[in-house]
């Protein structure tokens, strides 16, 4: 099974693109999905201890978790290592029943994919990438976004020539969806010559 690892920075239309590989019946772990099942309940406890103040109703509230990191970017590294080691777990099950299922590809959406080392568990990497003024724009329109939250996440990412750089496709969003979704088409295509071993060396145990 072909590990593949989708990345991108914020804005840049990673859920568009993962979108388009479940059109084509592959699965796709969604690290962002996973944070928020985790904030909902499971990791709730050891973020109130680490960031007291961060719950409402039993649940983290990002915008107070997310105000608390702007004004202590430091507090980042924390957060990770509370975070990180769970979301780790949830894409070896996930990967684990893929293969389980005979999956020939499946791909982990993850927008730390290079800044946590991800990259070197996976087989293929693609990044999405798109100019920075149309990612400013983009993620500005967000509710709840400010220049500051966008800054701090933009702060905590290699810069977007080295992702290009590193990836073995690079898909670019500037466009319409339909172009997006045409050079995932490709990208689908070339996969299947590709043989990965990163599931046997990394994920089955």
């Amino acid at each position: 099974m072909l590990v593949v690892g989708l990345t991108g920075s914020i804005g840049m239309g990673k859920s568009t693109a993962a979108a388009r590989f479940r059109e084509h019946g592959i699965e796709v772990f969604d690290a962002d999905a996973e944070v928020h099942r985790l904030y909902a309940g499971p990791l709730a406890p050891d973020i109130e201890r680490a960031f007291p103040g961060s719950l409402t109703d039993g649940k983290v509230d990002r915008a107070k978790l997310s105000a608390r990191l702007v004004a202590e970017p430091q507090g980042f590294k924390r957060l990770e290592s509370i975070v990180h080691p769970r979301i780790r777990e949830g894409e070896r099950r996930f990967l684990q029943a893929e293969h389980a299922r005979g999956a020939s590809v499946a791909v982990l959406e993850v927008p730390l994919l290079f800044e946590a080392g991800g990259y070197r568990t996976v087989d293929v990497r693609i990044v999405v990438s798109a100019p920075g003024d149309i990612q400013r724009r983009r993620v500005l329109q967000r509710p709840g976004m400010t220049e500051a939250k966008f800054e701090t996440v933009v702060a905590r990412q290699i810069p977007e020539a080295e992702k290009r750089a590193r990836a073995d496709f690079v898909v670019d969003t500037a466009g319409t969806v339909e172009n997006c979704n045409s050079q995932i088409d490709t990208i689908i295509t070339k996969l299947q010559a590709i043989r990965g071993d990163a599931y046997e060396r990394f994920w089955r145990g």
